[in-house]
């Protein structure tokens, strides 16, 4: 029996790695300066995090639409 065949990977499936890593070097945010609006800089990374990882999936969903 052979092995199912895996579909072709799109090059821009490796920028999915940032928003996975980023959140990961906790020394880069484990801090209370910068506060925005009165919310410190460890809780408001976190947020911008999670957008980032939004704009990089639209990116990737987009990149990898034309190849289906």
């Amino acid at each position: 029996m052979t092995p199912p065949r895996l579909r072709p990977r799109n090059r821009a499936e490796w920028l999915l790695a940032i928003p996975i890593v980023v959140p990961l070097l906790i020394p880069l945010y484990n801090r209370v300066d910068p506060v925005l609006l009165g919310v410190p800089f460890f809780y408001w990374f976190q947020i911008a995090c999670a957008g980032l990882a939004v704009v990089v999936i639209t990116l990737v969903h987009r990149l990898g639409r034309g190849r289906h």
